[in-house]
């Protein structure tokens, strides 16, 4: 059994008992699940779920089955393949266990979980599904599912957020989303959307391929176009190698390049404060707030590939990427009462802007390629995080460039004008930079400014002529790239206002609130995932249909249906 356990905040409920935050920090020699082997531009991710190394205790990870701590291994693995292995163009997802490719989620995780422990897992593998279609579209390393034996739930769920799918036709292999007819709930990760909108299922046929226990199999699978092929046992590993190949051709990772180590993150938890090298969080538990203050760099950026490639995991924009990543998924699993993050920065705007800079001119090196796509994931991370945002532009601030996506993702953000009295920190300003127009584009495929501007478009001009400027609060107010500003006689009231007000609304409705406003603008497949299936799946979650004491999750294996209520909401 894992010795990582939650926190009573975060614990699954009943036979639990949680001793220490859930960390989402891994390395390869630490896995219990997934193993990794390499062949060239092609590497196999095997999943062989140990059932006994469990998040917490009370159930067993029965059939590659899983739970949040075999998705933080995958998304460890996921992450070491961009960074550690850019010669990689094929990634072959497939299974370590006869007779069986992936159960799906651990149904009795699930049936003793709290609610927020399900609603948070589910995301979690939502953003790590996500990435990998990410990673094939903008980094150009493909997936490839083998599957050989049962895809179920989650498990073809896995399989869906592949480039392409090859099901064993041997009588046993078989791809289902069984939620619905077993345990009154939906396929979490996604699949009822990659069904219709990636693989383009006819909608009937989506219906009833939602509705059978038992899958389907063999060539109905191919032509409902759940999978996109089929081949019997004793051809199945050379149509896998060759259908890796012809993916490995529409790839444009660099041959023959060697990667960088993504070295241990240095984090120290202290009281309510955790410390990193370049994030520093401060939790005020009375106020139900989080502080996280970016330090901005305090080298010059470097000059050339070579320098960023020497610098590898320590590059500043890298290194901030990823201590910013481990703190938001820290508080989002383990201080869920913390409601509300107030972002802050302090450094040097030029500095920042220079390592933008030094990014923009040098995009099309794998590496650097890598490091935005990783910007890009963290800040849409930081997006469908369900807190209150603010952030707060003061004396000293380095928003400036790719930090200034902060001040755009949040619900509100409030700008300083002038200088503190006393105080020798310079006039806060907000500096854009070329990867602020199109670099990292939100779930709703559109940037945050033209998001922000949706209603005037023509607003995108006037700040994009200010590219490079530092722009004073006045201004910033003027322009819409903040919600106000405030002098210092009247900054710190409205910002304690904004706080308390904030802290006195109910978390399910500002929940709500949030998730409808942050994504103005076009529909896509991630924005359905994260707010139409959510929303829905955060509220089958409750129903005493799925998880009442005579619902299907807490019947499942006793050989009694759940006892359902009729009645249509």
């Amino acid at each position: 059994m894992s010795t990582e356990a939650g926190t009573g905040a975060s614990a699954v409920s009943g036979s639990a008992t949680p001793t220490k935050p859930i960390t989402f920090e891994r390395s390869p020699e630490s896995y219990r699940h997934w193993k990794l082997k390499f062949n060239g531009d092609v590497a196999e991710l095997i999943m062989d779920v140990d059932e006994n190394a469990t998040l917490f205790p009370g159930y067993q990870l029965k059939l590659n089955s899983y739970d949040l701590g075999v998705d933080i291994e995958l998304a460890d693995a996921l992450q070491r393949l961009r960074f550690e292995h850019p010669a990689v163009k094929v990634v072959i997802l497939k299974s370590g266990k006869d007779r069986v490719f992936c159960a799906g989620a651990n149904i009795r995780m699930l049936g003793s979980a709290t609610h927020s422990h399900k609603v948070n897992f589910c995301k979690f593998t939502n953003e790590t599904r996500n990435g990998m279609e990410d990673s094939s579209e903008f980094s150009g390393q493909k997936f490839l599912c083998a599957v050989k034996g049962t895809a179920a739930g989650g498990g073809y769920e896995l399989a869906l957020a592949c480039d392409q799918i090859i099901l064993a036709d041997d009588g046993n292999a078989t791809v289902s989303l069984p939620e619905i007819p077993l345990l009154a709930v939906l396929p979490g990760t996604g699949g009822l959307t990659r069904v219709t909108d990636k693989r383009r299922v006819r909608r009937d046929r989506a219906d009833a391929f939602c509705t059978i226990e038992e899958g389907v199999k063999g060539r109905r699978a191919v032509d409902w176009r759940l999978v996109d092929a089929i081949a019997p046992s004793s051809k199945f590993e050379a149509a896998v190698a060759e259908m890796a190949k012809a993916l490995a051709a529409t790839s444009d990772r660099p041959t023959g390049a060697k990667g960088i180590m993504l070295t241990p993150l240095g984090r120290a938890i202290v009281g309510d404060a955790i410390n990193y090298s370049t994030v520093k969080v401060e939790i005020d538990r009375v106020g139900k707030k989080a502080g996280i203050t970016i330090l901005g760099p305090t080298d010059a950026a470097p000059h050339s590939v070579a320098d960023i490639v020497a610098q590898g995991a320590q590059f500043y924009p890298l290194r901030l990427a990823r201590e910013l990543d481990d703190a938001l998924l820290h508080l989002r699993t383990n201080e869920r009462d913390v409601g509300t993050l107030v972002f802050k920065s302090l450094g040097d705007p030029a500095k920042v802007l220079a390592y933008d800079e030094a990014m923009a001119a040098t995009q099309n090196h794998w590496l650097v390629r890598e490091i935005l796509n990783n910007w890009k994931r963290v800040l849409k991370r930081i997006d469908v995080t369900s807190r209150s945002l603010v952030t707060l532009i003061e004396p000293g601030s380095c928003f400036a460039g790719t930090l200034g996506e902060i001040i755009w993702a949040s619900d509100r953000a409030y700008m300083f004008s002038g200088v503190i009295k006393g105080d020798n920190k310079p006039e806060a300003t907000v500096t854009l930079s070329e990867l602020n127009f199109g670099r990292y584009p939100m779930s709703n495929g559109i940037t945050r400014l033209q998001t922000r501007f949706l209603g005037e478009p023509e607003s995108i001009g006037k700040v994009q002529a200010r590219v490079g400027q530092a722009i004073d609060a006045s201004d910033a107010a003027t322009l819409g790239l903040v919600t106000e500003s405030f002098d210092d006689v009247d900054y710190a009231d409205e910002v304690r206002i904004f706080l308390e007000e904030r802290a006195s609304f109910s978390a399910d409705a500002l929940t709500g609130l949030e998730a409808n406003l942050r994504f103005a603008g076009p529909e896509t497949m991630e924005t359905k995932i994260f707010g139409r299936l959510t929303a829905w799946q955060n509220w089958i979650f409750q129903r005493p249909n799925a998880v009442g004491a005579d619902g299907a999750l807490k019947r499942y294996g006793s050989g009694v249906k759940g006892d359902f209520n009729p009645e249509r909401v």
